[in-house]
Order: structure tokens, then C-alpha cells, then sequence
């Protein structure tokens, strides 16, 4: 249900919330922020919004054109579970004072821009997107880049490295060894608690979340957020790895989503599975896997039959495949075959019909 001006002021008087803190992406896709006191924020800011330095974030304004609007979207409201003195969230689009429109290098407009454009295709009226977002945490993180020395070094309890490490109190040993993370129960998954308290932490701040486990690498993550339309998904992520950097740090470890921090492991990804719908209809759906209809696989099928026999006709040499030789005076390009002159044309897909019903 949309919200109005006054319903953030009413939960902001509510939650006796002290900060409102804006939030916004910058090109590189990081959340950045403005936190203003509750008090002065009213009606007009946030349904005008408020003025902010466009110039500071990378690829943005120049110094002279530095004014821009952070515009709260009032339907993307939360309370921020971390903060010592309670403190609401609203998600902002950044909007070009000059033209009064959203401004082009923001990646919330980019995504509201495209959620337009489908609906003006008339190809679909709505785009669901189901992320899977992979993460690593670990126990110590160094790196330098300096005048005599260059390099990076990383370590985590669960890190197989660590099987003759000497600690306090002994090596208890369980941990996985390299792409063996994929799925033992603790203790060799050491992060059994952590990832339920960021699963916890996401459904008390209103995410769909219904799972967390292990990845194939050691100290590899994923925590399981089910699907919305483009911007609703692109904000859950935001929290998403918000929530993963802030739980991971009270525990006395960092988080990060670079894609691959270990090069003999597994890296990170973010598997994103997407639906166009029509008038509450997905458009791709049908009786057999992952959409398709089992005549779409007979056609498959049939392409992939009349694809091979082609390429048997054309490297007879290469294939068992013998095409008799026409007789002398016949034109070089083989006659039509007539419809059903041949045991060929009546051959059946290559795609037996009991693997199409089980899709």
C-alpha cells in the first residue's frame, strides 16, 4: 500500500525516531547517506525533498553543478536495527534540480527507467527478479600498496590453511577443505549462527527471506531472498548486503562480495533469475522445465535432428552418415524430398517423451 507524507511523520512520531537517515547508490552500486534530525523533516521534504553534493560522488557533478535533490520514495521506509538511537531509512531517487527530472547516472532511475520502458513495449507490465548474492567473511583482512610492497592477505578460521595453525586452547581441525563447503553441518560450518541472526535481522526489517547456507568455499555464504519487481529487488539488496556487513562486523568479522578474493576456491556470483508478466501472467510459462511447453521441446528436438543430418550431408567423409551418389546427369543440388517418400522424415525426435513429461 503507498504511502503518504503523513504516514512517515505518524511512524517517525511512533518509533520515537530520532534520525532519518537518506539513503542512495552511487555508479559503483555502494549505499551513501545523508542523516538529518527528525525534526526538521515535514511534509514538503519529503514530498519535495532535500538539496544535497551531487559533486563528491565519483562520476557525478562537477563542482559548479554540484546541487542536486535527494527525492524520498515514501513507499521504502525502514527502521535501521543497528543505530544507538532509533533511526528510520528512506530509500531516495536522485532527481537533476536543472530539469527536474531523475537524473541519469543514478542506478535506482536506471532501474525505474527500465521497469517504464517494459510497460511502454506493451510486452509486459511488470518484471520480477529473484537474486542470489554470494558472500565471503573472514577474520582478518590486510592489503597494502605502498612504496616497497604490494599484496593482500586474508584469513578465516574455516580457511583451510589454518589445519596446522596453533591457537589458544588447540586446533579443533573441523573445517571444510577447499570447495568442500557445499553443505556439512557444523561445526565444520562455523557460521551456522551468524547467518540466521542476518536472516533474522532482514524478516524483522519486512525482506522475504526464507533460507541461509554454506557455499562451496570456505568461509562463502548465501542467504536466500525471494523475489520482487526490479526496484523493490534492487532496495532488498541493499539492505541485503548492509545487513550481512553490519551482523558480520558485530561479530568480529568482514564481510565482502568481491567476486574472488581466493584464487584456488570457488568466487563469488549473483545468480539473478527474472519473469516478464502481463496482466498477472508470466509470460513464459508452460508444462515443461524451466517454461517450455513439450512441443517447443519436440521442435528442439526436431531442429537438432535435421541439424545433425544436415552436417551428415555435407561432410560425408566425417560421419557415418553415407548419402548414395545421385545418378550421372542429376543437377548438384539434391531434388526436394516429397513428404513422407522417406523412413527419414518420419523419424521421431531424438528426445525420448518420457524425459519431456518429467521437465
Amino acid at each position: 500500500m503507498a504511502k503518504d507524507a503523513g504516514a512517515i511523520l505518524k511512524a517517525i512520531k511512533d518509533g520515537a525516531i530520532e534520525w532519518v537517515d537518506l539513503r542512495f547508490t552511487d555508479p559503483k552500486g555502494k549505499w551513501q547517506h545523508l542523516t538529518i534530525c527528525s525534526g526538521v523533516i515535514g511534509e514538503d521534504e519529503l514530498t519535495d525533498g532535500l538539496m544535497f553534493d551531487g559533486s563528491s560522488i565519483a562520476g557525478w557533478k562537477a563542482i559548479n553543478e554540484s546541487d542536486m535533490i535527494l527525492k524520498p520514495d515514501l513507499d521504502a521506509w525502514y527502521v535501521d536495527p543497528f543505530s544507538a538511537s532509533p533511526m528510520g531509512i528512506l530509500f531516495c531517487d536522485v532527481v537533476d534540480p536543472g530539469t527536474g527530472e531523475l537524473y541519469a547516472r543514478d542506478p535506482r532511475s536506471t532501474a525505474k527507467r527500465a521497469e517504464a520502458y517494459l510497460k511502454a513495449t506493451g510486452l509486459g507490465d511488470t518484471i520480477y527478479v529473484g537474486p542470489e548474492a554470494e558472500f565471503f567473511m573472514f577474520d582478518d583482512v590486510r592489503f597494502e600498496d605502498g612504496y616497497n610492497a604490494s599484496g593482500f592477505t586474508l584469513d578465516d578460521i574455516e580457511l583451510p590453511t589454518n589445519t596446522a595453525t596453533r591457537y589458544d586452547g588447540g586446533n579443533l581441525a573441523h573445517r571444510p577443505r577447499a570447495k568442500g563447503g557445499y553443505f556439512p553441518v557444523a561445526p565444520v560450518d562455523s557460521a551456522v549462527d551468524i547467518r540466521g541472526e542476518m536472516v533474522s535481522t532482514m524478516l524483522e526489517m519486512g525482506l522475504p527471506m526464507d533460507k541461509h547456507h554454506h557455499e562451496v568455499a570456505a568461509a562463502q555464504h548465501e542467504l536466500g531472498l525471494t523475489f520482487g519487481t526490479l526496484v523493490e529487488t534492487a532496495d532488498r539488496m541493499q539492505i541485503y548486503k548492509y545487513v550481512v556487513h553490519m551482523v558480520a562486523h558485530a561479530y568480529g568479522k568482514t564481510a565482502t562480495f568481491m567476486p574472488k578474493p581466493i584464487k584456488a576456491d570457488n568466487g563469488s556470483g549473483m545468480h539473478t533469475h527474472m519473469s516478464i508478466w502481463k496482466s498477472g501472467k508470466p509470460l513464459f510459462a508452460g508444462n515443461g522445465y524451466a517454461g517450455l511447453s513439450e512441443m517447443c521441446l519436440y521442435f528442439i528436438g526436431g531442429v537438432i535432428r535435421h541439424a545433425k543430418a544436415l552436417n551428415a550431408f555435407t561432410n560425408p567423409t566425417t560421419n557415418s552418415y553415407k548419402p548414395a551418389p545421385p545418378p550421372a546427369g542429376s543437377p548438384t543440388v539434391p531434388a526436394k524430398r516429397q513428404s513422407g517418400s522417406s523412413s527419414a522424415s518420419r523419424t521421431r525426435s531424438p528426445i525420448p517423451i518420457s524425459l519431456i513429461r518429467r521437465c
